[in-house]
């Protein structure tokens, strides 16, 4: 497609998508390693490289769709379970762009979640001092799902529940009385945050793998076969007017 036709094309969708945007979108950025192997390379780190290239852009389309929180998540604690030679390089980009997005130029505040105790000592340390240096910014909020699990996180939301009501001293029986949703979805690590009301999946695959699992009861999903690091604005505007044209249920 010429750079003309390619413009034209992305005009025609942003027209299509007008006045109707997600809150909200959720990304999972996979495809990087078999990205790297059909494009030649030996090291399936070098896919995660490209990958990680790509998410200031991806971060910037959305800025500019007026998107209020965006949630991508780079690492699963499955993929913890995977040999050190490819666990440890993914881990030093993941921090390295954490890094990067946290300058102070990018007009958004980072939060991570998921399970950092999983994480080495030295990486959740600079995942946490770069979410911290943009505290206090406005404009839109980025989640780095990072050890990230959804039954884990359900899992650690009820243990942070259980022990806020035995610190109050509220008798488990008590608790079971009042317990409802609501009080899961505080503690959560996206508390406070509206649900997605999209979520990407890059590469073709066509399951959730465990994200957002409480949170993605109502939203709308889009996937594409482009592996991540060869997502184009274009399939960026294509979700946003897919997602425009449909007609939101919430379960009804």
């Amino acid at each position: 497609m010429s750079s003309i036709v390619y413009s034209a094309y992305g005009r025609r969708l942003i027209q299509q998508a007008a006045g109707r945007h997600p809150r909200h979108i959720a990304i999972m950025l996979d495809g990087n390693r078999r990205w790297a192997r059909e494009a030649g390379f030996t090291d399936v780190a070098d896919g995660h490289r490209a990958g990680a290239q790509k998410i200031s852009d991806f971060l910037l389309w959305c800025n500019e769709a007026e998107v209020e929180v965006v949630t991508m998540w780079l690492l699963s604690t499955d993929n913890l379970n995977r040999p050190a030679e490819e666990v440890g390089p993914l881990l030093q980009i993941i921090a390295d762009v954490t890094e990067e997005l946290a300058k102070p130029e990018n007009p958004w505040q980072l939060r991570i979640v998921g399970a950092l105790d999983l994480l080495p000592d030295d990486i959740a340390k600079r995942l946490i001092t770069a979410a911290e240096q943009t505290e206090g910014r406005k404009g839109m909020e980025v989640n780095v799902a990072v050890g990230y699990g959804g039954r884990q996180e359900i899992a650690d939301a009820v243990k942070k529940l259980l022990l806020q009501h035995a610190d109050e001293g509220t008798s488990i029986r008590e608790l079971a009385k009042i317990l409802d949703v609501d009080h899961i979805s505080e503690h959560l690590y996206t508390s406070g945050q509206p649900d997605p009301d999209l979520i990407i999946r890059t590469s073709g695959e066509q399951r959730l793998s465990g994200f957002l699992l409480w949170q993605s009861a109502h939203s709308e999903f889009w996937f594409t076969e482009a592996y991540w690091p060869a997502f184009r604005r274009v399939d960026f505007l294509r979700a946003m007017r897919d997602y425009a044209w449909r007609h939101r249920r919430f379960g009804n």
